[in-house]
Order: structure tokens, then C-alpha cells, then sequence
């Protein structure tokens, strides 16, 4: 029996994902694209996720919804909204939870949004979908969500279409598609790609404040580490279709483990140094169709020995709710230049962790 919307207590989380795998069936063969993934949401809180172009967080994401098409598309693992098992669930059942208690605002708005239809009759038909009434009442709640993400004059702004706004506001009509019925989890996939500064500012606040508005938790696909800092209370960093490393936002930057998370935190513009070239992580993530066995990250690391190459390493417990999988950490390689790269990791991480943690002197408490 499942429990009805909210009845889950302020301690339950909202979503547990729990060993989610994703492959496709190719004509070259099996191909996994998410190996093995878990976390948890909590209600009004953020999870980040983190990782290169390639290492499956928009098809993680796309999993969770049920998007990905079956064939070629193939799913194991649990996915838990409020104790409902959303993999057990028909197609009919997905639709009914689907933009309803659980939504997503996609990585391009002017490819997911229907160029022939208005925007405000797109964001009637997801509320007539799921709440019903009258299209009167829908598009009514249309205007009511365009004004909630600061759209100017809504009333009239419902019959334009996607070419004729900006990027920016065709985010926010995103965002206001997938708000409209007040969604328990929203994940957002890359909602500030493309966008100026000043804009995805904009955006990440609006999100925050209709979080604490709902109570919803957000899980925020991105490969921005300043969006992280800023908007994520928790971070997962993925590489290749795997979780790497797992821990609350101020303690992966003060505490960076992985070598490929301190390879992207080492790859950060400083504010207090000038240099002649950025540092860069050589090579290329992987194809889904290329990983065999051992960590991904080897032909990429410089503390990779045998082992690395021919075994996967576990994710372990490195205290503090922590965790990370690699065989360096978990027993104690030094690289070579090991310290001088540590110190140009954390010089980024606590310019970082500074945003996330805010000051204490800013009259704002840390997280």
C-alpha cells in the first residue's frame, strides 16, 4: 500500500534512488550508460550533480522520469517517490506522476517546448492533464505561474510562441511548465546553459525561492561547480555512468577526495591568481560503448597503478557521510607533485566553499 502525497514525515526523503542502471541494446552490443547509481532527495533541500559532457547525468535524469524509450533502452535499480517504486509503475501510472509529483525542466527549452503551440496552451495542458477543469481554469493557472516566475504581463504574453522569446524567458516558461502543479521533486538538467551571468542568477534564485515556497527538493544536474557552490546542499560527481564521489556541498570543497573531482576543482579560474593557461584533465570521457574493466578515470590519472586498470573500485565511507571509490584514496598513494597540486585545489575550493558556506561575517549562516 502507498502512502498518499505528504504523508512522509520531514525525515523521510523524498526520492531514493537506489542501484539505478541504464543500457542500451546497440548493433555493436550492450552499452551501459548509468552503471549502478544511488542518492537520496530531501524535502527542500538540493542535491548537485556533477560531471563532464558523457557521464550519464541528463540520461540518470532522464531514467528517473521514465523518458528513455524501451527498446533500446533497458532499466534496473529502484526509484522511490514517497514509497512508490516509479520502475514498477505502468505507462499509464508514469504519466499520472509524471509532471505531476515529479518534474523536470530539460536542457534546451527551445527543442522541448512545441514551436506551434503557445506557451500558455502548453502550460494549460500539463494542468488540465493532472488537476482537470475547465480550459478557462488552466489557462487561468498559465498566467498565474507565467507571473510567478517574473514573466512580464502574462495575461498577454500566453499567446506568444518559443521563437519569439529569449532564452531566458523560454526557461522560465520551463520552469513554469513544470511548477504548474506544484511537483514534490523538481529536477532541473543544465537550466542555466547558454545563459549570461546576469540571467542564470535570475534563474538559480527563482528556483530557491519557489523550493522554499513548496518544500520541494531539486536535483540539479549541472557541470557549472560555481551553480553547485551557490545553489546545492549535497553533491554527487559522476564519471563515465558512475558515482565517484558523494558528499554535503562545504565539505567537497574543503575536502575534495577523487582525483577526478580535484582534477575539476583544479581546472577552476582563480580570482587571486594569474596564470598563462588554465589546468585541464587530459584526454576524453570515455564512450559507453569503450568502458571494460577497472576505474574509467585511469588512462586519465596520474596516481593510476595496475590495479586501477583491472579492478573497479567501491564506493567507502571516508567519514562525515563522504564516500568515494577510488583505491588511491582508500590507501594512501602520494603523486608525485602531489602537495603543490593540493594546494592549487584548495586555494578554487575555498573560493568555492566561500559562496556555498557564505561568510560568516555576511549575516547569513552557513549551511
Amino acid at each position: 500500500m502507498t502512502r498518499p502525497r505528504g504523508a512522509f514525515g520531514a525525515d523521510t526523503p523524498l526520492l531514493e534512488v537506489e542501484g539505478l542502471r541504464t543500457w542500451f541494446d546497440t548493433l555493436t552490443g550492450r552499452v551501459r550508460s548509468v552503471d549502478g547509481v544511488s542518492f537520496t532527495v530531501e524535502r527542500g533541500r538540493t542535491l548537485g550533480v556533477v560531471g563532464e559532457s558523457g557521464c550519464g547525468k541528463s540520461v540518470t535524469a532522464l531514467s528517473i522520469m521514465r523518458l528513455v524509450p524501451t527498446p533500446p533502452g533497458r532499466h534496473m535499480g529502484s526509484v522511490r517517490l514517497g514509497g512508490t517504486d516509479l520502475m514498477t509503475l505502468s505507462e499509464r501510472e508514469m504519466r499520472r506522476v509524471r509532471g505531476n509529483r515529479i518534474s523536470m525542466i530539460f536542457q534546451e527549452p527551445m527543442t522541448s517546448l512545441n514551436p506551434v503551440l503557445s506557451i500558455g496552451r502548453q502550460i494549460a495542458e500539463t494542468v488540465r492533464l493532472h488537476r482537470g477543469g475547465s480550459r478557462a481554469d488552466a489557462l487561468g493557472r498559465a498566467v498565474e505561474m507565467l507571473r510567478v516566475v517574473q514573466r512580464p504581463e502574462p495575461e498577454r504574453r500566453v499567446q506568444e510562441y518559443p521563437h519569439q522569446l529569449s532564452g531566458g524567458m523560454r526557461q522560465r516558461v520551463m520552469i513554469a511548465m513544470a511548477l504548474a502543479c506544484d511537483p514534490e521533486v523538481l529536477i532541473a538538467d543544465e537550466p542555466t546553459t547558454a545563459l549570461d551571468v546576469t540571467i542564470q542568477a535570475q534563474i538559480l534564485e527563482l528556483i530557491r525561492g519557489l523550493q522554499a515556497r513548496l518544500g520541494m527538493g531539486v536535483v540539479m544536474i549541472t557541470h557549472d561547480l560555481g551553480v553547485v557552490a551557490e545553489s546545492c546542499d549535497r553533491v554527487v560527481v559522476m564519471y563515465a555512468g558512475r558515482k565517484v564521489e558523494e558528499a554535503d556541498v562545504v565539505d567537497l570543497f574543503d575536502r575534495p577526495l577523487h582525483p577526478y573531482t580535484r582534477a575539476l576543482m583544479a581546472s577552476m579560474p582563480s580570482m587571486n591568481t594569474s596564470t598563462a593557461r588554465l589546468a585541464e584533465i587530459p584526454g576524453l570521457v570515455p564512450a559507453p560503448s569503450e568502458l571494460g574493466r577497472g576505474c574509467a578515470f585511469a588512462d586519465r590519472c596520474s596516481l593510476a597503478r595496475d590495479r586501477c586498470r583491472v579492478e573497479s573500485p567501491a564506493l567507502t565511507d571516508q567519514g562525515g557521510s563522504h564516500v568515494v571509490a577510488c583505491f588511491a584514496v582508500q590507501e594512501g598513494w602520494q603523486a608525485a607533485g602531489g602537495a603543490a597540486a593540493g594546494e592549487a585545489v584548495g586555494q578554487r575550493a575555498g573560493e568555492a566553499v566561500g559562496v556555498a558556506g557564505r561568510a560568516p561575517d555576511d549575516g547569513v549562516p552557513a549551511r
